[in-house]
């Protein structure tokens, strides 16, 4: 982390979850971490119960000034990243 400018943005998630219970390997009901960190990032920020791994999408097109759309996907950049200009 201490190697991060101050433009950067780690994201740190899985790409799925497991039910332990379930035997097998395929996708299942399981939620998995989104950990974002940066210094252009708010500390502290819950981001809440995701209805899309998609929303990392288009959080990160939108944090790069990307216009990407997903219908599926809510962009959570605007609640995390520090406003400069207040």
């Amino acid at each position: 982390m201490e190697s991060l400018s101050e433009g950067d943005w780690l994201i740190i998630t899985a790409d799925h979850g497991n039910d332990p219970t379930w035997h097998g390997t395929d996708h299942t009901r399981e939620y998995i971490p989104v950990l974002n960190y940066g210094y252009g990032i708010k500390k502290g920020v819950n981001i809440g119960t995701r209805n899309s791994f998609a929303d990392i999408a288009v959080s990160v097109a939108e944090g790069l000034g990307v216009n990407y759309k997903n219908k599926n996907a809510e962009s959570f950049y605007r609640d995390i990243k520090i406003n400069r200009s207040s």
